[in-house]
């Protein structure tokens, strides 16, 4: 008789029901990105936004125990309007944004894991971060991206039947549109790969 997974919490015994944990456990990670915070207390995320995180001076990264977005940023309530943590603590430490369009930036890039290290941030536009997380790897893209239909190989095969085939022969015979193929072979898509 096989044996029923069990949640992975020290001394929970509950029946497993995802990523190791029992419902309970599993829920608490979803809404509070950890599976042992129980229950937050109104005001517990702002107090410690203050008390902990803008008066920390380490250079560790120090993760944002309370709930997230999905992408995996910080995510706290101050005076009744959701606000980013890392955008909140990156207007107190570096001053208003300089325009509507910056985006506040992890020097560690581990801003999708949680950090809230008030010296990881600063004001950088949506441009120079997304060259820090090709620096950091945390950028999607190739077959990294959730959308793509293409492979590394793929376009390879794609670029060196340039001149030797229609593009809608190529399109077809990878499962893609026309358009796609010519902004392959122009360099307009997967340009990074050379």
């Amino acid at each position: 008789m096989a044996k029923s997974r069990l949640c992975s919490i020290p001394d929970c015994g509950k029946p497993h029901y995802g990523r190791g944990l029992c419902n309970k456990h599993w829920q608490r990670l979803r809404k509070y990105g950890d599976p042992h915070i129980s229950k937050t207390t109104p005001g517990d995320p702002e107090k410690y936004l203050y008390d902990v995180v803008l008066s920390y001076n380490g250079d560790e990264c120090l993760i944002w125990p309370f709930g997230r977005v999905s992408t995996g940023y910080g995510l706290v309530r101050i005076d009744g309007k959701s606000a980013l943590v890392s955008r909140f603590v990156c207007e107190k430490i570096c001053g208003p944004a300089p325009s509507i369009t910056h985006e506040a930036a992890h020097s560690c890039g581990k801003g999708h894991l949680g950090c809230a290290t008030k010296r990881h941030l600063s004001w950088k536009t949506p441009t120079e971060n997304k060259a820090d997380q090709l620096i950091h790897g945390t950028r999607a893209r190739g077959t990294k991206h959730g959308n793509a239909k293409l492979t590394e190989a793929a376009v390879e095969t794609i670029r060196s039947l340039c001149g030797k085939a229609k593009q809608a022969e190529i399109a077809q015979r990878f499962g893609v549109d026309q358009s796609v193929i010519s902004r392959v072979q122009s360099g307009k898509r997967w340009a990074w790969l050379g």
